[in-house]
């Protein structure tokens, strides 16, 4: 029988900020997933303390920036890889009236320091911006595809990996703790995204689940090197490569690509960029949401070695490492939990 602090089921961006909180403080782990999930690896990456469609600050964005990237700092150091690359963010004006509502959200507190009080104006000819871009400050996007696969890597060369089907009814909780098959731990954490609908500890859970789809272009001669916000977002790659993004729907909780999608953003996108574009790539996902948008995080009601870290929905890149500093403390250090993210608010 092997012997763990802990089993984390899941391995996406919620479970990559546990392992890390975890080798942190010297604690032992395997990590279970069956690459069932996608959400983090459709998420268009981007980390943004501004919501472009209000003009306010995101929930907490300060301390979730503060915590985040020096976190994707130490996992680049540590895997020697590149996945934080920063990136202006632009939001496309559609009227002067938005250009009035971007100037005053900067009197918001919390928010001054995310907007930049300069007016650009646009000189690209394949773009449609009449009004100008707003810049927002302090942004950029992590390569979840290049952070998640080579950190699986990492487990796998440490045997912490093991990429089966997780059976929920082989768990077993006794005083001695978790047992499942040939390991004991002393606590389990579930950070399955979407997949926690499954979960017979946590399925009453109101993860709601939004599918969303992403495509990537090629546009020869659209030559931006930031990114744009107006109905769609358009995220620079590299290599005339785009990442366009991303559909909302809140009924189809499947992970199929759809013509409706694809033709639902390149109909958005054709509204302000009129250059060629080739679609060379198209997935889905489904996001694990939670109708407050706050996370999910916190201790099962019953026991109290079975936890969560879920409902990240689609600012998973923030949010993540700020969750599940909050849950390792919990767990460890009995620290106050906040209510709004507080599995039990439900």
């Amino acid at each position: 029988m092997k012997e763990v602090d802990y089993i984390i089921v899941g391995c996406g961006l919620a479970s990559i900020a546990f392992c890390e909180e975890l080798r942190a403080n010297n604690k032992s782990f395997v990590v279970f997933d069956n690459n069932s999930q996608k959400s983090s690896l459709v998420a268009a990456g981007l980390y943004n303390p501004v919501i472009l469609k209000r003009f306010s600050a995101v929930w907490k964005a300060k301390e979730q920036l503060d915590i985040a990237l020096p976190h994707y700092a130490k996992i680049e150091k540590e895997l020697n890889i590149k996945v934080d690359y920063k990136l202006k963010i632009q939001r496309r004006f559609a009227s002067i009236e938005e250009q009035n509502l971007w100037f005053n959200a900067m009197d918001k507190p919390n928010i001054e320091s995310f907007l930049s009080d300069k007016l650009i104006k646009n000189s690209n000819d394949c773009i449609e911006a009449s009004f100008g871009f707003g810049e927002v400050l302090g942004a950029g996007r992590i390569d979840t595809d290049t952070l998640i696969s080579n950190y699986k890597k990492f487990l796998k060369g440490n045997n912490s990996l093991f990429e089966v089907d997780f059976i929920y009814d082989q768990l077993e909780n006794n005083e001695k703790g978790i047992t499942y098959e040939n390991l004991r731990a002393k606590h389990i954490v579930f950070a399955e995204g979407f997949g926690v609908k499954q979960n017979p500890f946590f399925k009453e859970v109101p993860i709601n689940g939004t599918k969303g789809e992403v495509l990537t272009v090629k546009a020869p001669n659209l030559k931006i090197d930031f990114a744009i916000k107006s109905s769609v977002f358009v995220i620079p790659l590299g290599d005339d490569l785009y990442i366009v993004g991303s559909t909302y729907n809140w009924k189809d909780k499947t992970k199929v690509t759809t013509e409706e999608g694809k033709n639902e953003l390149l109909s958005k996108l054709k509204t302000f960029i009129n250059c060629d574009v080739e679609v060379v790539d198209h997935i889905a996902a489904v996001r694990p949401t939670v109708v407050d948008r706050r996370p999910v995080v916190g201790t099962h009601s019953e026991f109290k070695n079975i936890h969560i870290l879920n409902g990240l929905g689609s600012r998973g890149v923030m949010i993540a490492p700020y969750a599940a500093k909050k849950l390792f403390r919990l767990i460890e250090n009995n620290e106050f939990l906040d209510n709004e993210i507080d599995v039990q608010r439900f």
